[in-house]
């Protein structure tokens, strides 16, 4: 079986890698930083010139076409260089409106293949505990949607969003534009940067076709998380890059600390995790691509995802000792954008609750049980 990459996808891979390395040096980061805004405007109108905006929107609603596995590696690369732009969610959520309502929502994904709308997703809001706080009842006009989609990313970029809504049959995904009437932003910034707000619903009466069906509920979920779980493996792979260069350069009771057994004990820890986060990433975005159910693939995923953030980044701040507490050095970036996925993703310990409780239920877990998938067995 051949795991390698084809010679597109490389491509992709090396374009991507050199745009967010020429756009996301230390120095053009601490100006984004000190600037406030919440977009890197530049490295975004660069993201639409070459095309990685649509990469995942398909070709019939303006877009390329391509997989999960494409654009995981393009997430891989932005995640590297701490790139705050839109791409997973304007994709995303593109795609499953083209999935579901390509005919109500055409002139939606029309902007959105051209980048004039970029569109923003919440889908995290079912391991929260208190569950959804938005909620849609069917009228003879729609739906009416009253209550709050808490902490929605993205908003000071887009001009609607898709979020979850609990309704009588169960939750479903529903495409939202800000300016609708009823609608209200709680505008705030997150840890590393990036816009968010709670949208807030008082009587606001939508179309049928702006709910999405319940299908669709799990396939954005699974497609979200493949591609924060991309971000999170490049986020991981150059903080630990980092943290071995700075370990072998650091001299302390005249040895670098490098030579000490128990940071080359934390750093392979760290190595581990990131492999093991790799491995089912790749997984999953090829369950994905080849129209497999991947329900328990993409939760294990989340949790190797919230893990590896949460270790790599304490570990990696904890080797730099005071140094990685001062913000003029680049190293506490990384920790806040693993602790913004990490929260994007549900968590570690809501996601293993959410994994049990589907194991609880589905005992037949396995490749020697998938006859469906292996008719050469």
């Amino acid at each position: 079986m051949d795991f390698s990459l084809t010679e597109d996808q490389r491509a992709i891979a090396d374009m991507a890698g050199g745009l967010f390395t020429d756009f996301c040096t230390d120095e053009k980061l601490r100006e984004f930083d000190d600037s406030g805004a919440t977009l890197m405007q530049e490295l975004w109108q660069t993201c639409v010139e070459t095309g990685l905006h649509s990469l995942y929107i398909p070709e019939a609603a303006g877009g390329s076409g391509l997989g999960m596995t494409e654009l995981m590696l393009v997430l891989e690369a932005q995640g590297k260089g701490l790139g705050l732009v839109p791409l997973w969610r304007h994709q995303v959520a593109a795609a499953a409106l083209a999935e579901f309502a390509p005919e109500h929502f055409a002139g939606v994904l029309e902007g959105a293949a051209s980048a004039e709308q970029v569109l923003t997703l919440s889908a995290g809001d079912q391991s929260r505990s208190t569950g959804l706080a938005l909620s849609a009842e069917q009228n003879a006009n729609g739906w009416l949607l009253n209550g709050i989609a808490h902490a929605v990313p993205g908003t000071a970029e887009a001009s609607a969003a898709v979020v979850l809504v609990e309704t009588e049959a169960g939750v479903r995904p529903v495409c939202v534009s800000f300016n609708t009437a009823g609608v209200k932003l709680v505008s705030g910034v997150m840890t590393q940067g990036e816009s968010v707000a709670d949208m807030e619903f008082d009587q606001v009466q939508l179309p049928a076709e702006a709910v999405l069906p319940l299908e669709a509920t799990e396939w954005l979920e699974i497609r979200a998380i493949a591609a924060q779980a991309a971000l999170q493996l490049g986020v991981s792979q150059e903080q630990i890059r980092r943290t071995v260069e700075y370990v072998n350069e650091r001299i302390q009771f005249e040895r670098r600390i490098g030579q000490f057994q128990a940071v080359q004990m934390g750093m392979a820890d760290c190595h581990v995790a990131v492999e093991a986060l790799r491995s089912a990433l790749w997984q999953l975005c090829y369950r994905i691509d080849a129209g497999l159910p991947a329900p328990s693939e993409a939760m294990a995923t989340a949790w190797l995802a919230c893990e590896a953030g949460h270790s790599v980044g304490h570990k990696a701040q904890h080797v730099h000792g005071g140094i990685g507490v001062d913000l003029t050095y680049p190293i506490h970036r990384f920790l806040y954008w693993s602790r913004a996925l990490s929260l994007g993703l549900g968590g570690s310990r809501a996601t293993l609750e959410r994994l049990g409780d589907w194991l609880a239920t589905h005992d037949t877990l396995g490749w020697k049980y998938d006859l469906n998938e292996n008719q050469t067995l």
